[in-house]
């Protein structure tokens, strides 16, 4: 039991960081990685946050790197 809850805690974390971490990057970053994206809608803002929750070490790691400008 101990080891499923350290899964649930752990899954947590990381969901809980993704969050955090998409709304960020939705609203500041998102340009610096797509230039085409600067100015997006808020609807293209919303259907790119699940896959960004999902997915933010990767997408952190291509904000860091961005694109110079």
């Amino acid at each position: 039991m101990a080891l499923a809850e350290m899964i649930v805690l752990a899954l947590g974390l990381y969901a809980g960081i993704g969050v955090v971490f998409a709304l960020l990057f939705v609203t500041m970053g998102v340009a610096r990685v797509d230039p085409a994206a600067h100015g997006a809608s808020w609807g293209f803002r919303l259907i790119i946050l699940p896959g960004t929750v999902a997915l933010w070490p990767f997408m952190l790691a291509k904000w860091i790197r961005g694109r110079p400008t």
